[in-house]
């Protein structure tokens, strides 16, 4: 999950990864700011697996991550181990 939230960083939002891994709030993420911050070509495989376009799957991701990596969390601490394929999989959308 570090490789994640290296790349979420990178794209400028540190902030809101690091809301979900803490215990407080879970700031919120745009489809825009998640297409910004994968690699193309994982964004177009999730939106290939699930019959929908780049834009919806950046959408469903943007909603259902930042509950699912403060699931992965619970003490506010990254488990290891845990990438951005895994976290990627675990999105239903």
């Amino acid at each position: 999950m570090g490789g994640l939230l290296e790349m979420l960083t990178k794209s400028g939002l540190a902030d809101q990864a690091q809301s979900w891994v803490g215990t407080g709030e879970n700031k919120p993420v745009s489809g825009e700011q998640i297409a910004g911050a994968l690699p193309d070509d994982t964004l177009r495989t999730v939106a290939e697996q699930y019959g929908v376009s780049p834009e919806q799957a950046a959408d469903q991701i943007a909603r259902t991550l930042p509950r699912t990596v403060d699931k992965l969390t619970p003490s506010g601490e990254m488990p290891a181990g845990a990438d951005l394929e895994d976290l990627i999989k675990q999105q239903s959308l």
